[in-house]
């Protein structure tokens, strides 16, 4: 196991990598830090209620991690399209199109704009994960491979497109900052659960391989899903069927995934090390070594999330609050005003 990666306590907060920068998700709150080009440092805050607290069921076990899934992938695209707009990069005029859909959607395009890039994204996954690895199986059948045999190669294509698609990612300069961003979280998220104090210091040394990482989620849904399809799956010659089948025990295999996440996150001992570790390495594709600044905006996310903005803090026009300094978002930090500066 990778050296400063114990097994996490029963906290409740995470993140993820951002457009420069990070997003922090504490029990009541999410916050988003970015670093613009003049190296002023950009935040947001919103309130947060987890959807167990509405509705009671979806804290259920199995039930939680489907749901968990699904708010992820939904707050994950709309962080991301926030954290552009806080750099600034969506300052260009709007084009005819983005025109017209505002003047029919009014206030709700932003809303319908996320959701059809989410439907894309969730199409091309379908198509990556589940349309290619079932077009082999048809052809793995055709040779007269048994159901096992068929059901591992085509989850083993599965794990390798998805470490292929990684490791193409990780070449592409933009993306490999945000992996530098993703470290940084994971180091900050490291130096709380060990109780110490917040600074770039005290983050650094802890490793970029954290237990509860998505990437890990999506290793052990690969693997379970190799289990389930061949046990509970349609196993017949009819392709459309077998895709369906896979299909319809997605929510079923992410479901059981969430809970093997979460045990194997709070639990430490030989047999936990030796399941944590496929995951851990895997990150090593997701996660790079960030620097002292990526691991300020950490820190920056971090704090206000858990503590919230500092009292007299300047804002931007748009309404987000600037720091200069990672020192400034400390819990109890006040701005000095005119009035106590004199």
């Amino acid at each position: 196991m990778a050296k400063n990666a114990p097994a996490c306590p029963r906290v409740d907060i995470g993140g993820q990598a951002v457009m420069e920068g990070v997003m922090m998700k504490a029990p009541d709150a999410i916050a988003i830090a970015v670093r613009r080009p003049d190296d002023t440092i950009v935040v947001q805050r919103k309130e947060y209620v987890a959807p167990s607290k509405k509705h009671k069921w979806m804290g259920w076990p199995i039930i939680r991690g489907v749901v968990n899934f699904c708010s992820m992938l939904t707050m994950g695209m709309s962080t991301l399209e926030t954290s552009t707009q806080m750099l600034g990069m969506m300052d260009e005029e709007p084009t005819k199109f983005e025109l017209w859909l505002a003047k029919k959607l009014g206030k709700g395009v932003d809303k319908v704009v996320m959701g059809v890039a989410v439907v894309l994204a969730v199409i091309l996954s379908l198509g990556l994960f589940f349309v290619i690895p079932e077009a082999v199986a048809k052809g793995l059948k055709l040779l007269g491979l048994g159901r096992i045999a068929v059901n591992l190669l085509s989850g083993l294509v599965r794990i390798g497109i998805l470490i292929a698609y990684m490791v193409f990612c990780s070449f592409v300069p933009d993306v490999r900052r945000t992996f530098q961003y993703h470290g940084a979280e994971h180091k900050t998220v490291y130096c709380h659960e060990a109780d110490k104090p917040l600074t770039p210091e005290n983050a650094a040394p802890f490793t970029t391989l954290h237990p509860r990482c998505g990437t890990a989620f999506l290793l052990i849904v690969f693997t379970l899903s190799i289990i389930l399809f061949t046990l509970v799956g349609y196993n017949g010659d009819q392709y459309i069927l077998r895709l369906l089948s896979r299909l319809a025990l997605l929510p079923v295999v992410a479901g059981v995934s969430y809970e093997v996440l979460k045990g194997l996150a709070h639990a430490d001992n030989v047999f936990t090390n030796i399941l944590r570790w496929p995951g851990l390495q895997l990150q090593r594709l997701t996660t790079k070594q960030p620097d002292e600044k990526m691991l300020e905006i950490a820190i920056v996310a971090m704090n206000v999330a858990l503590h919230g903005l500092p009292q007299n803090a300047p804002t931007t026009a748009e309404g987000y609050t600037v720091l200069h300094s990672y020192k400034e978002s400390e819990e109890g930090y006040v701005f000095p005003t005119e009035e106590t500066a004199q």
